[in-house]
């Protein structure tokens, strides 16, 4: 009896849900009838999953690479998942802000400690030479990455370090988006010119990126932390977490591009040319980009000496 009356309730429910549809529940439920049980493969689309992988070339390991970089770019869907929910939310409250910072985490150190499938995973001399098939395509081209630190901070914290003071948030986010300090890292400094990777870039991604910079115009994940009472902005687990994904972001994550790119990169004394164009001695090292989300966090120690130990590590590891 309780069955029937629990069953009863649902049905009343349903009518309540689908009466401003202009169906009645009846055709619903005849279509429910008619639908096939939906199975594990097609709910994720697995087939279609699994065809996404198409090498340039017949070097076994290239799939390899192409999945990683397939995966990294899920887990940034992931990470910008958790930011618009919290760009979103008006509440302050405290134990929702630190939770999706806690899964912001959770995705980046994944990450980080996957990353050994891209510095050991592969054989260097496969890839030296099926690298030469994806020119000039190259992981700076990551939109999600910029799109993750636009919703992180305000873009006046995202101008190359060498001019960031000379800018603030009063500046125009037109002024601000072109300092921006990645496309130094696509830039011969000596003539100005720009790679074809950044003109790729910036022609299919610029107009997004602007966008959403306005968007989140003081209501990046910086602005709502500064923006809580002082009760909660100096909760010790809060800015734990922020100083977390920070690392994470700014230290920790390039330092796995670092390690990766020296090891496949680095021939003896010389250089090998990431195949974007990137400079990346010059362009990956977080001591020499200094990109910080959330200043406020730090001692001026702490960020005079952003991942200086870093470099040494990479560099000088009879440093260590």
């Amino acid at each position: 009896m309780k069955e029937r009356e629990g069953i009863d309730s649902q049905i009343q429910k349903l009518e309540e849900k689908y009466k401003d549809s202009g169906q009645d529940l009846s055709s619903y439920l005849d279509g429910l009838l008619h639908q096939r049980y939906l199975t594990y493969w097609d709910y994720i689309n697995l087939d279609t999953l699994l065809s996404l992988q198409q090498p340039r070339t017949y070097f076994p390991d290239e799939e390899i690479f192409i999945m990683y970089h397939q995966i990294t770019e899920l887990y940034f869907k992931l990470i910008l998942h958790e930011q618009k929910q919290l760009v979103d939310d008006k509440s302050q409250n405290l134990d929702f802000f630190i939770e999706k910072v806690r899964r912001v985490n959770s995705y980046y150190e994944a990450l980080i400690s996957s990353f050994k499938i891209m510095i050991k995973g592969m054989e260097r001399e496969q890839f030296l030479q099926y690298r030469m098939a994806l020119l000039p395509a190259s992981g700076f081209q990551s939109a999600q990455f910029r799109m993750i630190e636009i919703y992180s901070t305000g873009l006046e914290n995202l101008v190359h370090q060498s001019k960031r003071d000379q800018f603030t948030d009063l500046n125009s986010i037109e002024e601000l988006y072109e300092e921006i300090y990645w496309k130094r890292g696509a830039t011969d400094l000596a003539t100005g010119e720009k790679t074809l990777t950044l003109k790729q870039f910036e022609y299919r991604y610029t107009p997004r990126l602007i966008r959403i910079a306005k968007q989140v115009h003081n209501n990046t994940i910086y602005h709502k932390y500064l923006q809580l009472p002082e009760t909660k902005r100096y909760n010790k687990e809060l800015v734990q977490a922020l100083k977390t994904m920070d690392i994470n972001a700014n230290v920790n994550w390039p330092l796995m591009h670092m390690g990766s790119a020296h090891r496949y990169l680095a021939k003896d004394k010389e250089q090998v040319d990431a195949t974007g164009g990137t400079n990346w001695k010059e362009y990956l090292p977080p001591s020499f980009q200094k990109v910080v989300f959330f200043p406020e966090i730090y001692s001026k120690q702490e960020l005079n000496n952003w991942g200086k130990q870093w470099v040494d590590h990479i560099f000088n590891p009879e440093k260590k």
